[in-house]
């Protein structure tokens, strides 16, 4: 780990940190919530050594990159125009992209939005719904210890579309008394310092502005990504277990808006945090599939 560098980029408008190692083709990796670049730990080490030069920012409002008040900022474009900026500042001119969660969410009805369409589905009490209203739910997380909340969101292990009622909360969510063996009191510990730091709103107003996303990306409704793509979820993933996702993978939904998909990869017994829970399957996984383009 004291191989990875960390440094700060200027773009669009922030200060972004990037942890980075390595040289060669570079690969970037994107997090998801609550998460860090430390949640890419284990591929930077094992990728670099393998030749590429891996780089890992804290997301917009994450971590040690700035983290503007106005939750309409966090929208798509914002998050793009950082990460554009970010390329064009490490001088690159081709790039493996690697997302998590918020970078590999797959795609759902256009004619409604993903929140709507969540309420619809779940109730209020699911989670994207009650993450929806500023304040609400930092309210929530403050009448628990930093530590505990992290551990709750990252050893959940239940597949079942997650509602919690107010009246209950996130404390109500269930508490594992055991880490896991891919987790340490260290890795707790580095990521509740991040978020005693910044709090949690930066990374819920990716949430809030949902609905601001699919108002302002109408006009590119039903455009297909063509580039080479390899998608890969464990089967214990709460979005692999929504109504509806596992037939849109594996029945050609994915495949119509993604036609160059050449790769689904289901791990099996595996839950949402992946790339951690099992660091070398997943290294592997990246590995074999972009070495085809070098």
């Amino acid at each position: 780990m004291e191989k990875i560098e960390h440094t700060t980029v200027a773009t669009n408008g922030i200060n972004m940190h990037i942890a980075s190692i390595g040289t060669g083709p570079e690969i970037l990796f994107l997090h998801g919530f609550p998460d860090l670049w430390y949640s890419w730990r284990h591929q930077l080490l094992s990728l670099s050594s393998l030749g590429y030069r891996c780089i890992a920012p804290d997301l917009r409002g994450y971590g040690d990159t700035d983290a503007p008040k106005n939750c309409r900022e966090y929208t798509v474009f914002h998050i793009l125009g950082d990460l554009v900026g970010l390329i064009d500042s490490l001088g690159i001119d081709k790039v493996f992209l690697v997302g998590h969660d918020w970078g590999a969410m797959v795609a759902w009805n256009p004619h409604k939005s993903f929140v709507q369409i969540s309420r619809d589905l779940f109730g209020d009490d699911y989670y994207i719904c009650r993450f929806q209203e500023p304040g609400e739910v930092e309210e929530d997380f403050a009448q628990m210890d930093t530590a505990r909340i992290i551990r709750k969101f990252l050893t959940s292990r239940n597949p079942k579309a997650p509602c919690i009622p107010k009246e209950v909360g996130f404390r109500g969510l269930p508490d594992n008394p055991n880490l896991p063996s891919w987790l340490s009191e260290k890795d707790i510990n580095y990521y509740a310092g991040k978020f005693n730091q910044t709090g949690f709103t930066g990374g819920l107003n990716y949430y809030r502005c949902l609905d601001l996303n699919w108002e302002l990306t109408a006009a590119w409704t039903g455009l297909q990504i063509k580039v080479p793509v390899k998608f890969i979820v464990g089967d214990l993933d709460i979005t692999y277990n929504m109504p509806g996702a596992q037939d849109y993978i594996s029945k050609g939904g994915l495949k119509k808006y993604v036609p160059f998909l050449q790769e689904v990869a289901i791990m099996e017994g595996v839950a949402h945090f992946l790339n951690q829970e099992k660091p070398e399957e997943v290294s592997s996984h990246i590995y074999d599939f972009i070495k085809k383009f070098n």
